[in-house]
């Protein structure tokens, strides 16, 4: 009885291996763009142009930032071809209606080709940095505004731990540690 079963296993497996090793190419399989020249991709997403002019670019989407309704102001940085934008807006809205704003000042910069590779952010503290940035680049002091602003920016990122604080020397309270009365 075993070796009928265990001859059955084994003209079942060589009939799956056959089977297998036995396919053909079918015509009704889609053909491979690389094989085939008519196929062609056309790209849908539109380009970034070259930034040659980075103040008039900042001008330009700060201009299409502020034409979006319930954005109060915009501030523009760019640096190589990334562009920051900050929007001002009214701080009475909720989170909601700020992140549709976003989103319409987002779709507009789609749409325009210095726009494509912006990023928008609605938060008041980076919004101001960005106007500090953007003055100091005025001012001819790009390198000096941008590392004092990003030294700004991780100081408030970066955590005050209390085991990591030194007491000062000619503080009484570290001297002494505190006593517990019985």
């Amino acid at each position: 009885m075993r070796s009928f079963f265990n001859c059955l296993a084994s003209i079942t497996i060589l009939s799956l291996l056959i089977a297998g090793c036995g396919t053909v190419a079918r015509n009704e399989t889609s053909p491979s763009p690389q094989n085939n020249a008519r196929i062609k991709a056309q790209q849908t997403a539109p380009r970034a142009k070259a930034i040659t002019d980075p103040r008039q670019v900042e001008l330009h989407l700060e201009s299409l930032a502020k034409g979006i309704p319930g954005v109060k102001n915009a501030h523009c940085v760019i640096a190589g071809n990334i562009a920051v934008v900050g929007i001002d807006v009214d701080s009475k809205l909720d989170r909601s209606r700020i992140g549709t704003i976003k989103y319409s000042v987002a779709e507009a910069f789609r749409k325009d080709p210095y726009g494509v590779d912006a990023i928008v952010t609605a938060d008041i503290d980076l919004a101001q940095r960005l106007r500090e940035i953007g003055a100091d680049i005025r001012r001819g002091r790009p390198v000096q505004g941008f590392a004092e602003e990003m030294s700004d920016i991780i100081g408030r990122i970066v955590p005050q731990m209390p085991r990591d604080t030194i007491p000062q020397p000619n503080d009484p309270s570290a001297s002494k540690s505190p006593r517990m009365n019985k």
